[in-house]
């Protein structure tokens, strides 16, 4: 069915029904046609992307009654009434109540086609517009949620948007704390599945006694003590996505059984043996490399090539710094809504510091540090030179000072704007808050030249 030239036609009429569907077949639509007005409104979900064609009056449910109806499942969606020779009120009615157009009896085919070519365009062009606002929505949503300007994770963001609305599984690798569970969420609510349930399951934290109950449920009698049947996490996830956290964590034992429900897209809860069917996208997450898990025999190797249709791997705080200042601007916000208080604005000092600082938690560290900040000022940014990280050293050895942090900041600041913008200096000044003569000297005083970054660059 090709649903771009569909067109519902009602009518009770069984000779006019047949006679407008021949028609409408030989110019390449796809029609389906009805007697009963009820029967076509049920039949009409939000997604329709097709048109109704209606005669006015017919028992039961009459054309206007059904015009109503299908504007309140989507006021958007274009009905074309067709009104008895001269009844010139209905037809003014219809239109008042919200209409396409109207059809007098008896109609030319080729007035038929034009109006119900133009509807149809208009219902294209409707539904156009709404998957670029929802697009555009869900893009921006994306940018306030997993926050990041450096290259990587630009490119994270793109592979995300690409990704998001497909139903490949996805494999997110990366270290503790990079943010696997956000991505997993912005794909789930960039995704056509966004308004059906998003089911987190932590699978280090499911002891291997209660694993199977827990994923695939169990029902009453199963054994002592289930005294009602229990739905699992796999069920709960119909319709929508199934989120495994940190799957390298799953027993080896229950994994053959979730590779065969993923496999036949079907649950058997534990003490029963008719099979549930689920429709449910799957993403994993990982903080370790699964080919070793493969090798040392604790990772299934056909329940991974089942998990990584896509693999997404998101990189450590460590390697894109220049996000910092970003990220920890954006979590004092936060924390200062959280907590009642005022948005502290850390100097370059402070600032220098968190630079220097290696993040072995990554983003989730750098989230709790904003807190500590906000609550204790410049003596929470102490725990950092107690962490065990080493602090940033130049060439010689010898430990940078701090005014040495902050040029090596500002350096590595202007000039990845200046990449970033394709050398266009006012865009770089408007980013970095800047006057053009602050800037100049600041350029100056780091040895940064415009033409000599974006030949890097090349």
């Amino acid at each position: 069915m090709t649903e771009e030239s569909l067109v519902y036609v009602v009518d009770d009429d069984s000779t006019l029904r047949f006679s407008v569907r021949q028609c409408l077949e030989l110019f390449d639509f796809t029609v389906r046609d009805f007697d009963r007005a009820e029967e076509a409104v049920a039949e009409i979900l939000p997604s329709f992307e097709g048109v109704v064609l209606s005669d006015v009056r017919m028992p039961g449910m009459d054309g206007l009654t059904l015009l109503r109806r299908v504007r309140e499942i989507d006021a958007d969606l274009p009905v074309i009434l067709i009104t008895a020779h001269g009844d010139v009120a209905t037809a003014v009615e219809a239109m008042q109540n919200g209409a396409y157009d109207f059809i007098e009896k008896p109609f030319d085919e080729n007035t038929l086609v034009d109006v119900l070519r133009r509807a149809l365009e208009k219902r294209r062009l409707v539904r156009d517009l709404r998957r670029v606002k929802s697009d555009l929505a869900a893009a921006q949503g994306l940018d306030s949620r997993f926050v990041g300007a450096h290259p990587s994770m630009r490119e994270i963001k793109r592979r995300i948007m690409d990704v998001a609305p497909t139903a490949a599984a996805v494999l997110l690798c990366g270290e503790t704390g990079t943010g696997k569970e956000v991505v997993a969420r912005c794909l789930h609510d960039c995704s056509p599945r966004r308004e059906k349930p998003f089911v987190v399951v932590d699978c280090a934290s499911i002891p291997l006694s209660i694993a199977e109950s827990e994923l695939f449920g169990y029902v009453k009698g199963a054994f002592t003590g289930a005294d009602r049947d229990h739905m699992g996490k796999l069920e709960a996830a119909d319709g929508g996505t199934l989120f495994l956290d940190e799957i390298n964590s799953l027993p080896l034992e229950v994994q053959g059984k979730l590779l065969r429900a993923l496999q036949e897209k079907a649950v058997t809860p534990v003490g029963s043996h008719i099979p549930k069917p689920v429709d449910f996208r799957v993403i994993s997450s990982t903080n370790e490399d699964l080919r070793s898990g493969i090798q040392e025999k604790r990772f299934r190797e056909d329940l991974y090539y089942r998990l990584a249709t896509i693999e997404l791997t998101l990189p450590p705080l460590r390697s894109h710094k220049e996000d910092i200042p970003l990220l920890f601007g954006l979590f004092l916000e936060h924390a200062a809504a959280t907590y009642g208080r005022d948005v502290p604005r850390p100097g370059s000092a402070d600032m220098a510091r968190l630079m220097a600082h290696a993040w072995p938690g990554n983003v989730r560290e750098l989230r709790n540090m904003a807190d500590r900040y906000l609550l204790s000022g410049t003596a929470a940014l102490d725990v950092l030179s107690r962490s065990g990280q080493p602090p940033a050293r130049e060439e010689t050895g010898k430990a940078a000072s701090l005014t040495d942090s902050v040029n090596r900041y500002e350096r590595r600041l202007i000039s990845d704007a200046v990449r970033r913008h394709k050398g266009d200096m006012r865009a770089v000044m408007e980013e970095l808050g800047l006057p053009r003569r602050t800037l100049n000297e600041k350029m100056a005083k780091l040895g940064i030249s415009r033409a000599s970054v974006l030949q890097e660059t090349e």
